[in-house]
C-alpha cells in the first residue's frame, strides 16, 4: 500500500542543497539568509529561548538546539569534533527539523552542514553590519578551515569588504582558503602570523577549533576602532581572545546565558556587562558608538539563526523543487489502528 500525502515531509540532500546554492547563487543565499535572521532578531521576545543541550566528551561535543516562534517548531543536531580532519571526517556536521506547532508535524528535514557554513557566515556579516566601523574594507580571517570561505564571502555580499588577510597555523589551509578565493573579486593576501594578518584590517575575525583555552589574539594586538568577530569558541574550556582584551571591548552577545557557559566571556565574571545584539538590530540599544570604540561579537551560534536559515531554505527548496519527498510518518487509516497498519503490510503467503 503506497504512502498517502500525509506520510511525506520534504528533505533536502547535501547533493539538493548544493544545487540550490548555485541556483539561487551563493552571494544571494548569504544575504537572504542574512535578512532571514535580522527579521527573526526583530522579533526575538516572540521566540522559546533555552542554551543548547550539550553532550560533551574528550573528542568533542555532541548538541540539540531547539527553539519555536509558537507556530514553527525547530531543532539542529550538531557535532563539533576537532580531531576528525585527521580522519578525512568533517570537523561539524548537522542536520535540522521544522515541524507545525499545530500539529507536531514536521514539515521540513534537512542536511545542515552546508546550510549551518552559510548561516554562521551570514550571523558574523550581520553582527559586522551593525558593529564595524562604517566603510571597512579589509577583514583578517585567522583560522582557514572549513568556514573561512564562507566568513569572507558573506563579508563581502553583505559588507562590501574588498580585501581579506589569511592566516592559519597550517599554512596549507590558508593556501586552500586562498586558492577558493580566487576570482571571486577579494584581494587576497596569505600571511605567516596573526600579527601580519590584522594589519590594516578594521574586522578581525578568529576562526579555530582546538578544543582548548588559547590566545589567538593578544591584547597587544588589537587597536582601537576595530570590529571583532570571536566564532571559534563555542564550549567550554575553548577561547580565543586574551582576556584583556574583553575588558577593553564592548561585548555583544546571542544568548547571555548560553554564551557566559561557552564563548570568549566564561574568562569573565558573571555579572560582566554584555549587550544581546538582538536590541541593537531591533533598534532598542547602540551597537558602534564611536570610531575608537573596540567591539566583539562573541558568537557560540544560537538557535534562532539556524530556525532563520530553516525557514529560508524552506522557500527555496519550494521555489526550485529541489527536496526529495520523504516517507517519513506513519499514516494509517484510523489514526488509532497503527498495529493494524502494520499488519496490512506482511509479505503475502507464497503459494503451496
Amino acid at each position: 500500500m503506497p504512502p498517502s500525502d500525509k506520510a511525506y515531509v520534504p528533505f533536502v540532500s547535501v547533493d539538493h542543497m548544493m544545487q540550490i546554492v548555485h541556483r539561487v547563487g551563493l552571494p544571494q543565499m548569504l544575504r537572504g539568509i542574512a535578512g532571514a535572521i535580522e527579521a527573526d532578531f526583530q522579533r526575538w521576545e516572540q521566540f522559546d529561548k533555552t542554551p543548547r543541550v550539550a553532550s560533551h566528551s574528550a573528542e568533542g561535543v555532541i548538541e540539540l538546539m531547539p527553539t519555536s516562534d509558537g507556530a514553527v517548531y525547530g531543532f539542529k543536531y550538531v557535532n563539533g569534533h576537532p580531531g576528525n580532519t585527521r580522519d578525512g571526517l568533517q570537523t561539524v556536521t548537522a542536520f535540522g527539523l521544522l515541524a507545525d506547532v499545530g500539529t507536531g508535524y514536521p514539515v521540513l528535514l534537512s542536511e545542515m552542514t552546508l546550510l549551518t557554513a552559510l548561516r554562521t557566515a551570514a550571523m558574523s556579516a550581520v553582527a559586522a553590519k551593525y558593529l564595524a566601523p562604517q566603510g571597512a574594507t579589509t577583514m583578517a580571517m585567522i583560522g582557514n578551515g572549513a568556514q573561512a570561505e564562507f566568513q569572507s564571502l558573506a563579508m563581502q555580499a553583505i559588507l562590501g569588504i574588498t580585501e581579506v588577510r589569511l592566516y592559519d597555523i597550517d599554512a596549507a589551509a590558508t593556501a586552500k582558503c586562498a586558492a577558493n578565493l580566487a576570482g571571486t573579486g577579494l584581494t587576497v593576501t596569505a600571511c605567516t602570523s596573526a600579527e601580519e594578518a590584522i594589519e590594516g584590517a578594521q574586522i578581525l575575525t578568529t576562526c579555530t577549533a582546538d578544543k582548548q583555552y588559547a590566545t589567538i589574539l593578544t591584547d597587544n594586538m588589537v587597536g582601537a576602532g576595530v570590529h571583532i568577530n570571536a566564532i571559534g569558541g563555542d564550549c567550554p574550556g575553548k577561547t580565543e581572545l586574551a582576556a584583556e582584551i574583553l575588558h577593553r571591548a564592548d561585548i555583544f552577545v546571542e544568548y547571555p546565558e548560553q554564551t557566559r557557559i561557552e564563548g570568549e566571556i566564561q574568562q569573565l565574571p558573571a555579572d560582566h556587562p554584555v549587550t544581546e545584539l538582538w536590541q541593537v538590530i531591533a533598534g532598542r540599544t547602540p551597537g558602534r558608538r564611536n570610531d575608537r570604540q573596540i567591539t566583539l561579537f562573541d558568537s557560540v551560534g544560537f538557535a534562532i539563526e539556524d530556525f532563520s536559515a530553516l525557514r529560508f531554505l524552506r522557500d527555496k527548496a519550494r521555489d526550485t523543487g529541489l527536496f526529495l519527498p520523504l516517507d517519513l510518518l506513519a499514516d494509517p487509516d484510523d489514526p488509532r489502528d497503527l498495529y493494524g497498519m502494520l499488519m496490512r503490510a506482511a509479505p503475502a503467503a507464497s503459494a503451496a
